[in-house]
């Protein structure tokens, strides 16, 4: 048997109409129901089923609708598109509309005939969203098979969500805790990564040489490092030895990159370390030539600006405007980041009994030291570790203070003074590396031996009468600071350094900042996964009593959360109960909530510290407002290299060893010891700065002219709909739908109850939203930015809640049988002073088969487009009306009753005429899909395999979905008679 259906045709099977796929056989015929969802694809044998050739069903005469009804199906039916026939094939199949600027990055993928971009925009600006972007669209035209995501454990769950619920890409989680069970389902001799197409993979499972080498031999196509500055280190410190982790992930990388096939995307927003030759190594991994190309010269920027990233805030809040060198402001998009955060120093006072107990710490520390020192190197070192612990639990809470007294320390194990300090750095600092985080907040130990000293059991005792407001006078203050936030209105995360101090803060606040106030604690006892469930538990326990406008969120964690969790939904102000000892860390913890989809313009920080406990002080002096100077200065942070962190924190308790809590600190930076120390390390930090200044000026994007963005986003929305389009949809549809709407004046978000639409919508809804909220009849809000947190649905085509009212209105408008309420039908006749002379607007859907040539052979796609079409007077003499004439009709409103005869004899003549217009609407279609070719060469323009072979065919005939006629008033004009 020939195969007798052609790819794009339409076919009836199973009581419906299908679409033929490319993949067909002569035997089997893959189809997509008309209207469909990929989800919803089956084969079907013509061997044994009944299947034969359809042609879409015209309009009913007797099926007519008002005003709106036009309008309502054509945005139904463009919202239902799930494969557009444009350049992008992702972006009408995925969950989320991207802003403009994400666009850029894609666009510069699509110009490459291997993928190969460092991504470096600011912190909250989408970069995993570009990165899906290109990821989605690689797969969509089969220049990608396979995927590798590699990050840090914390990171992971959160990447595995972002790929399934944004962009439909389900990946399996390789971690330490999953490999095993993993493995146990591999055939004889299978690779994990041969068996499933998609991995995230943590930075902790190839650090075993085994895993390393079987993930290296079976590497995906497509590669996605997070972080990614964190897989480099400059070339003293890896000759050095003092990063051997990086050393090992920047070896994998090498590796990986050299094969000139593999897409690889870096993501990083500090893509400066503050040494060069970190950053070139970094590009080197994106192209060889790039490591060494001068960066001075104009065409060695050219050559960077094609691979590299790298945006501000700033440059892309308002985008697409004038000043981006665009004739007009009406593409113009505005996002709403934070404009502000509000940040705010607070001091606190230990009380008598508190410092007291400090002050024998200190004294206990520097006998200690003393002793160490004339013991040898490793018991220095040692000693050292010990007692940089020791202060830092004693002044973050009683609690942490007696765990860390009682604990034995963790560089006691150690055999030699290197050695020490390979096991104390990393509990005892606060590193930029996010890759270090987890375990991080576990209490260190202070005593060097298994059972602690009866000195230190002396001031673990001690420390435990503290507990409390009347002795820990950072609590008393701290539960201020809250009352104070909530009273605002505000829902503010607690950040802390250690486990004991979040759950002894859980506990003390419990019932101290009011009634209805909701508080939970997240700390590293809990694993990735549970941490994230207990922050969506805390955000919907009081969703529950969210028309209390009383009710309010407080979470309280370590710094596990302080990145790649994002938590702008629940949240919007940050306190630092604990001051870390780099001010990276803050900015880590601050960016969970001051990010894109934060709905607060102003985001309060406030950061406290202890003003007499010898320590914070000069801390927040010295790091914290260099810190803070040079972001003013620049616009963006500088991270501060682990090693100036490290040497003024050491400065600083070397001093309180010296001279106790009650020294003169601002002698401090007068020894001569120490000036050269503080000079050389300002010099460094500025000249990090400096280099990140000419970075972000030097290479700033300049590949992609926001023009050309512009043309794209216009297609696109000329194609699938704008937002203005989407939100007037909803709105109509609910409210037809019988949902009780309340839209505030002004326009823009608004709320709906469900509870009255026909059944069939509120399972579709409830399986989006929840079946609670739905089966509740409790108010929905529909939300203008795409951010949106659980429970709300947003006002852009990809959202699934949208997406169902858009599928029921299609539906029951094919429907002539459907119960219930039909907001739009397929025909219409109204009476408008809109038009002088008789014009019938015609909704129709076009198919194209594409062929579009990639490295893995030619992808062979079948794609939807929606058009108006309009002409003036009979369908045997029509005047065809240019694009822009057919769309405003849209808006014609009814201005005379239009007698239910009359219309039906009039919409008769179109129906019965269209015959006569085929002719036009397959020219249409031509000139159509030659617009088409046209846009995907232009995207694609530098990548000459596609260019080449690049084909698209529509397929006729084309289907007439609605039919609609606009009558003049009879008074107004004379050519009505020719009605």
């Amino acid at each position: 048997m020939s195969l007798t259906y052609t790819a794009g045709s339409l076919v009836a099977a199973r009581g419906r109409e299908w679409v033929v796929l490319p993949e067909s056989a002569a035997d089997m015929l893959v189809l997509r129901p008309l209207g469909g969802s990929e989800d919803d694809i089956a084969a079907v044998f013509p061997a044994f089923e009944d299947v034969r050739h359809a042609e879409f069903a015209k309009p009913s005469a007797d099926d007519l609708g008002d005003q709106r009804a036009a309008g309502l199906l054509r945005t139904a039916l463009r919202v239902g598109f799930r494969s557009g026939a444009g350049p992008f094939r992702s972006l009408a199949s995925i969950a989320v509309e991207p802003r403009a600027y994400q666009l850029v990055p894609l666009l510069m993928a699509l110009r490459q005939r291997t993928v190969r971009l460092l991504i470096s925009d600011d912190v909250g600006i989408g970069k995993t969203v570009e990165a899906g972007l290109i990821v989605k669209e690689l797969l969509a035209q089969g220049e990608a098979t396979r995927l590798a995501v590699l990050c840090s454990p914390s990171l992971a769950e959160q990447w595995q969500s972002e790929l399934r619920e944004k962009f439909g890409i389900d990946a399996e989680l390789v971690l330490a805790s999953t490999v095993s069970r993993l493995e146990r389902g591999l055939e004889l001799g299978q690779s994990l990564f041969d068996k499933h197409r998609y991995t995230i993979i943590s930075t902790d499972f190839i650090k075993s040489t085994r895993h390393r080498e079987d993930f290296v031999r079976h590497c995906p196509d497509l590669v996605i490092v997070d972080e990614a500055h964190s897989c480099v280190a400059a070339d003293d410190a890896m000759q050095g030895g003092a990063s051997s982790t990086n050393q090992l992930r920047y070896e994998l990388l090498r590796r990986i990159s050299a094969d000139p096939d593999r897409h690889l995307l870096l993501l990083t927003a500090t893509p400066h370390s503050g040494k060069e030759s970190a950053f070139r190594n970094l590009l080197g991994l994106v192209r060889p030539e790039l490591a060494t190309v001068n960066l001075e010269a104009p065409a060695g920027r050219a050559k960077l600006a094609e691979h590299f990233v790298a945006r501000k805030r700033a440059d892309v809040r308002e985008f697409l405007t004038k000043e981006d060198g665009l004739k007009d402001d009406s593409l113009v998009e505005r996002t709403a980041f934070p404009s502000v955060r509000l940040p705010l120093d607070k001091p606190y006072k230990l009380t008598p009994s508190y410092r007291a107990l400090l002050d024998d710490a200190i004294a206990y520390a520097r006998d200690r030291v003393q002793a160490a020192d004339a013991q040898g190197k490793r018991e220095a070192r040692i000693a050292w570790w010990s007692v940089i612990a020791l202060l830092r639990s004693m002044v973050s809470s009683p609690a942490a203070a007696a765990q860390t007294l009682k604990t034995r320390s963790e560089s006691a194990a150690a055999r030699t003074a290197q050695e020490a300090d390979v096991l104390g750095a990393p509990v005892a600092s606060d590193s930029a590396d996010s890759d270090r985080l987890e375990g991080m907040d576990v209490a260190p130990g202070a005593a060097e031996a298994e059972d602690a000293g009866a000195r230190l059991l002396e001031l673990a005792q001690r420390a435990e009468l503290l507990v409390g407001p009347v002795e820990d006078a950072k609590l008393k203050a701290l539960t201020g600071h809250l009352k104070k936030l909530i009273g605002d209105g505000y829902h503010p995360i607690v950040f802390c350094r250690y486990i004991p101090t979040a759950e002894y803060l859980a506990e003390q606040l419990d019932g101290k900042l009011g009634k209805k106030t909701k508080i939970a604690a997240v700390t590293g006892t809990l694993s990735p996964q549970q941490r994230l469930e207990r922050i969506e538990e805390l955000g919907a326990e009081s969703a529950e009593e969210a028309g209390d406008p009383a009710v309010r969120r407080v979470l309280i964690a370590t710094d596990c959360l302080s990145e790649g969790v994002n938590l702008q939904h629940h949240f919007d102000a940050v306190v630092h109960y604990d001051l870390a000892w780099n001010p990276t860390r803050h900015d880590q913890r601050e960016g969970r909530v001051d990010r894109y989809g934060q709905k607060r313009d102003q985001v309060r920080v406030i950061t406290m510290f202890g003003e007499d406990n010898g320590i914070d002080g000069k801390v927040l002096e010295v790091l914290f407002e260099k810190h803070r100077q040079i972001k003013k200065d620049l616009g963006i942070s500088v991270s501060v290299p682990d090693e100036t962190a490290s040497g003024v924190t050491d400065a600083v308790v070397e001093w309180l060893l010296l001279h106790g809590r009650q020294g003169s600190q601002e002698s401090l930076f007068e020894l001569d010891s120490h000036q050269e120390s503080f000079a050389r390390i300002e010099r460094e930090w500025d000249s990090a700065a400096e280099r990140e200044k000419t970075s972000r000026s030097k290479y700033a994007q300049r590949a992609i002219h926001p023009e050309e963005v512009a043309r794209e986003v216009a297609a696109v929305r000329a194609a699938l709909g704008s937002a203005d389009e989407v939100r007037d949809f909803a709105l109509e549809a609910l409210r037809e739908l019988d949902a009780l709407v309340r839209e505030p004046r002004g326009g823009g978000d608004f709320t709906a109850q469900v509870g009255g639409t026909p059944a069939g919508l509120r399972d579709a809804l409830g399986a989006t939203l929840g079946s609670r909220l739905v089966e509740e009849d409790r108010e929905i809000p529909f939300r203008t930015t795409p951010a949106i947190a659980r429970g709300e649905a947003a006002l852009v085509r990809t959202d699934p809640a949208i997406a169902a009212v858009a599928s029921y209105v299609l539906d029951s408008a094919l429907d002539v049988n459907a119960l219930g309420p039909r907001p739009a039908r397929r025909c219409g006749v109204i009476t408008t002073d809109a038009v002088t002379i008789r014009t019938t607007l015609l909704l129709v859907r076009y198919r194209f088969h594409l062929t579009l040539p990639s490295r893995k052979g030619d992808q062979q796609l079948v794609a939807e487009d929606a058009r108006l079409l309009a002409y003036e007077g009979l369908p045997s003499r029509a005047r065809w009306l240019d694009d822009d004439a057919a769309a405003a009709l849209l808006a014609a409103r009814a201005s005379a009753n239009t007698h239910e005869q009359r219309a039906r004899n009039q919409i008769s003549r179109d129906l019965d005429g269209l015959p006569d217009l085929a002719g036009h609407l397959s020219e249409y279609g031509t000139r159509l899909a030659a617009e088409l070719d046209a846009s995907h060469r232009r995207v694609r323009k530098a990548n000459e395999e596609i260019v080449r072979g690049l084909k698209v065919v529509p397929q006729e005939p084309a289907d007439v979905l609605g039919v609609y006629v606009y009558l003049p008033q009879p008074a107004s004009t004379a050519s009505g008679a020719e009605a």
